[in-house]
């Protein structure tokens, strides 16, 4: 005899049976889009190829021949560039692959030494801005290689969207959130970008501003996002135009 309210357990045994499939289903979905996310990105690189390569030659062959052949030269500049982008989204394709398919190795990491070093990883990227790093960063859990990832291109993209302001500054700092996580805030005085917008930012491929402003085919905040998810954390921005942006990140602290 069952206790009022508890479910007979043959019932029981058939509700694990079905959450077991379906958690294996979830699952094999998730492996099938890696799978079709890397083969994708790997079928792409043999035509890219011909086409920078065989780019190459014609432009050899055009700056040959008399000056009536510059507007071709024009479009194979622009051929040229196309494919270098194409390069750079299949690239960014694969990180986020991998950031979703890699073994998840969390441990304690000292976040003040973290992101020192992705601040020295952006190299003289970052030499033209004001940095201001809290000293007293917490220590969080985290899969060191993916947090350090996610931490150069939060910075990385702090400093270019600053690019052309007259006193850039880049601000990290963290404070306690709960339950028993932290929130990181990553701020720049850059461009900013109109804040209605801001969910868009962590698509793939999305952008708020022209190429031609700035570089990058915006794929670095899907994948601090795909890191984030990893974690079990949270991303978000805010901005305003032209008064900079604010991305937060709710992270789990270290375990105790």
């Amino acid at each position: 005899m069952t206790g009022e309210g508890i479910p007979p357990a043959d019932t029981l045994a058939q509700l694990r049976s079905e959450l077991a499939q379906a958690r294996q289903q979830i699952s094999d979905m998730a492996a099938a889009q890696e799978d079709f996310l890397r083969g994708v990105s790997h079928d792409l690189r043999a035509p890219l190829r011909h086409v920078t390569s065989y780019g190459a030659l014609v432009r050899e062959v055009l700056q040959e021949q008399p000056p009536q052949v510059d507007e071709a030269l024009g479009f194979l500049a622009t051929m040229e560039q196309s494919a270098r982008r194409m390069a750079q989204m299949i690239d960014g394709l694969q990180a986020i692959a991998r950031a979703r398919s890699a073994a998840l190795r969390p441990r304690a990491v000292a976040l003040t030494a973290a992101v020192q070093e992705a601040r020295q990883a952006l190299g003289a990227a970052a030499e033209g801005a004001a940095w201001n790093i809290a000293p007293d960063l917490p220590v969080v859990q985290a899969d060191p290689e993916l947090l350090a990832q996610l931490l150069v291109q939060l910075l990385g993209n702090a400093v270019k969207f600053s690019r052309g302001v007259a006193q850039p500054r880049v601000q990290v700092q963290a404070e306690p959130a709960a339950p028993g996580g932290v929130r990181i805030t990553v701020r720049d005085n850059g461009v900013g970008f109109d804040g209605t917008r801001a969910q868009q930012l962590f698509g793939v491929f999305q952008r708020m501003h022209r190429e031609a402003e700035f570089e990058g085919v915006g794929a670095g905040l899907a994948l601090c996002q795909a890191i984030a998810q990893r974690h079990g954390a949270h991303i978000q921005a805010t901005a305003v135009p032209g008064a900079g942006c604010t991305v937060a990140l709710e992270w789990p602290a270290a375990a105790r």
